[in-house]
């Protein structure tokens, strides 16, 4: 039998203000000189007091995103956790075993561990570290701007023209090597690019589609994601604002629709 779940490193999303999120941390003495695999342990009795403590390994591990991961097999229990919380406080690797523990167990996780955790990358520094991790360590796979039917470059810059002016820095730009009909575009901050989906280099694509797309990536730039505590905030109240100036907004979404049900 083989278990194994991630933690929610990498997307954070806002847990609101339930009640129990603000509860205090456990703070016995003994926490800050424990081991992660003595936190651990605790941990797994409190979660499962008459069950036996199964034999837990924890490493950290570099890995290009703040993911960590638990697995059960042949009775053991392996954490793998990323190097970025190497070092971390006791209460927020206590956060993250009862996160990890939890979700292995399939248990419900409370607010307040969640929290924690959240809060602690979600602080500007540590926004900082995994961006400047995820540039040295990450790389992005493409096929360049230039496409069979159309170039990014160009489109980029007459939305540049048309909409900022003419003022925006551009970044690098690059197909996808698959026709994604899930992920139509996104901006990686880390890399300051933009990747727009193959299934736009295509003749029976409506250029309106693309360029809409592509504004939305764009806005992306002129409006950073917005971190606040444990919220974080990709499209604000003043990128949906911007975005819906885009002419011929309800059209372009409409076509977005009708697009991914095109044959390959």
């Amino acid at each position: 039998m083989v278990d194994e779940v991630d933690s929610p490193g990498g997307d954070l999303w806002s847990t609101g203000t339930t009640d129990g999120i603000h509860e205090p941390v456990n703070v016995a003495s003994a926490l800050f000189f424990e081991s992660a695999v003595e936190i651990f342990t605790r941990v797994h009795r409190e979660i499962r007091p008459r069950t036996p403590v199964p034999a837990i390994e924890v490493a950290y591990k570099r890995f290009v995103d703040p993911n960590s991961r638990i697995r059960l097999e042949a009775g053991k229990i392996s954490v793998t956790i990323t190097d970025l919380l190497e070092g971390a406080p006791a209460p927020v690797t206590e956060a993250l075993a009862h996160i990890l523990l939890n979700k292995l167990y399939r248990k419900p996780i409370a607010r307040h561990h969640q929290h924690r955790y959240r809060l602690y990358l979600n602080r500007r520094d540590m926004q900082r570290r995994i961006e400047l991790t995820r540039q040295e360590r990450g790389r992005k796979a493409h096929s360049g701007p230039s496409g069979s039917t159309h170039d990014l470059v160009v489109v980029f810059e007459e939305l540049n023209a048309r909409h900022f002016g003419g003022m925006m820095a551009r970044p690098e730009l690059g197909w996808s090597h698959i026709r994604s009909r899930t992920r139509l575009g996104h901006f990686d901050p880390s890399h300051n690019m933009i990747m727009i989906s193959r299934i736009f280099d295509d003749p029976r694509a409506p250029r309106l589609a693309l360029e809409y797309v592509m504004f939305h990536e764009m806005l992306h730039l002129r409006y950073p994601v917005d971190h606040s505590g444990t919220r974080r905030c990709v499209h604000t109240p003043e990128f949906k604002a911007h975005e819906k100036q885009f002419p011929d907004f309800k059209e372009a979404k409409s076509l977005l629709r009708k697009l991914v049900t095109l044959t390959s």
